[in-house]
C-alpha cells in the first residue's frame, strides 16, 4: 500500500516528506493507521548523528487504528484502537530492536524498525498496545514515550513513596511525565530544575512545588539547601554530562552500616560518551546511580496513564503544547531544537 511518511535522507538534511511503499505485513508484523505522533528529542539525536543509517523512518510513540494483522500476531485485531511504541510488550534481554519494517522509498529500503512520523506504520507487533476504544486520538501517542519514560522513572525504577523528595533535572515532556507522576504519589518536596523561567513556570502546572534555574545558581548547593541535606531520587531527563554529573550530589547521604543507604540518582535522557563521578559518593556515601530505559509494563501501564488523564490527575491536554502536521515536520523539529517548546509538541494526521 501507498502512504505518506517523513525520511531522514541525511546528516544535516532536512527531512523529506513523500509517498512510501508499505509491504503487506510478515506474520510477526501489524499495520496501524496513525492519528498522531509525539515529536521527541530522541529522533533530533538520531537525525544529528552522523553514524545513523540513512534512508530512514524515524518516530517511536503515535497512536492509531490496527488495519492489517500478521497471522502470528494474537493480541491484536483489525479495528482495535492501539498506541505504537519502542519498548516491547514484554521484556527483550540486552539492548535488542527489531529488524527493519520493510519499508521502501524511490524503491530502496528504508531504515527503521519502529517509526510514527507517517500516516501509516508497519511495525513488529510487539510494539504495538491495545488500549481502550475511547482514548482520545491526539493525546494518546504520547504515552509510547514521553508519559512512559518520564513517570515510569518514577514508578518502577525509583519506585518513589508519598513524602519522599524528588529533583527532575529537565523539564520537556518527559521531565514534566516524572514531576506529574511524583505529584501522583504524593512525593514531597518536588523540584524542577531547568535554565529556562518559563519552562519551570511551568512546571509547576504538573506538581512541582519547588523550582531552581541552574543558569542563575549552582543547582547542587541550592537543592542540598532547600531539602536539608539533599533529595531521596534525582533524574536526569537531559542527559547532558552536566547533569549526568550533578543528580548524584543533590542526593541524600547514607554513611556505615547495612541499610543506611543515600539517595538515588537516576539517568533518563540519552547519555554523551563519558562521565565523571567522585568514587566517595557510592563508598563513603552508600549513594546509588543507575539507568532508566523505558520502565514500563506496556499492557498495563498505557491504560493506567490514559485512566489517570480521564480522572484528571495526568493533564496529557497540557502536556501537548503545539500541533504540526506532517508537511510541517521539519519546522517541529528545528523548534524543539530551538527550546521553542513547552511540554511536547505533536503531529497530527
Amino acid at each position: 500500500m501507498k502512504s505518506r511518511a517523513a525520511i531522514h535522507v541525511g546528516h544535516g538534511k532536512e527531512l523529506v516528506v513523500d509517498e512510501v511503499n508499505i509491504p503487506d505485513p510478515q506474520p510477526d508484523q501489524v499495520v496501524v493507521k496513525l492519528y498522531s505522533s509525539g515529536v521527541c528529542a530522541s529522533q533530533l539525536h538520531q537525525m544529528h548523528n552522523p553514524d545513523t543509517p540513512t534512508p530512514g523512518l524515524l518516530g517511536h510513540e503515535g497512536f492509531g487504528v490496527v488495519t492489517q494483522v500478521g497471522s502470528g500476531v494474537t493480541h491484536l485485531k483489525e479495528g482495535d484502537a492501539a498506541i505504537v511504541t519502542w519498548v516491547p510488550r514484554e521484556p527483550v534481554q540486552g539492548r535488542w530492536r527489531a529488524p527493519a519494517a520493510g519499508v521502501t522509498w524511490q524503491e530502496e529500503k528504508l531504515e527503521g524498525s519502529t517509526y510514527t512520523w507517517g500516516e501509516d506504520a508497519i511495525v513488529w507487533g510487539g510494539y504495538v498496545v491495545k488500549v481502550e476504544d475511547d482514548s482520545p486520538r491526539d493525546l494518546s501517542s504520547i504515552v509510547g514515550c514521553a508519559v512512559l519514560t518520564g513517570a515510569g522513572a518514577v514508578t518502577h525504577t525509583a519506585k518513589v513513596r508519598p513524602e519522599e523528595s524528588v529533583a527532575v533535572f529537565g523539564v520537556g515532556g518527559v521531565g514534566l511525565s516524572a514531576i506529574q507522576m511524583a505529584a501522583v504519589v504524593n512525593a514531597y518536596p518536588i523540584i524542577a530544575i531547568d535554565i529556562d523561567d518559563e519552562k519551570l513556570e511551568f512546571a509547576k502546572q504538573f506538581g512541582a512545588t519547588h523550582t531552581v534555574n541552574s543558569s542563575k545558581v549552582d543547582p547542587i548547593e541550592a537543592i542540598i539547601e532547600m531539602t536539608n541535606g539533599g533529595v531521596d531520587y534525582a533524574f536526569d531527563t537531559v542527559g547532558l554530562r552536566i547533569t549526568n554529573e550533578q543528580i548524584l550530589p543533590v542526593t541524600k547521604s547514607g554513611g556505615s552500616g547495612a541499610d543506611n543507604i543515600g539517595g538515588m540518582a537516576v539517568l533518563v535522557g540519552m547519555p554523551g560518551p563519558e562521565m565523571t563521578l567522585w568514587p566517595g559518593h557510592f563508598m563513603f556515601h552508600q549513594r546509588q546511580y543507575r539507568g532508566s530505559l523505558g520502565a514500563t509494563y506496556p499492557d498495563k501501564d498505557f491504560n493506567m496513564y490514559l485512566r489517570l488523564y480521564k480522572e484528571g490527575k495526568f493533564p496529557l491536554d497540557k502536556l501537548i503544547t503545539k500541533r504540526y502536521k506532517l508537511d510541517d515536520i521539519n519546522e517541529a523539529c528545528d523548534d524543539l531544537n530551538s527550546g521553542k517548546i513547552l511540554g511536547r509538541a505533536i503531529l497530527e494526521y
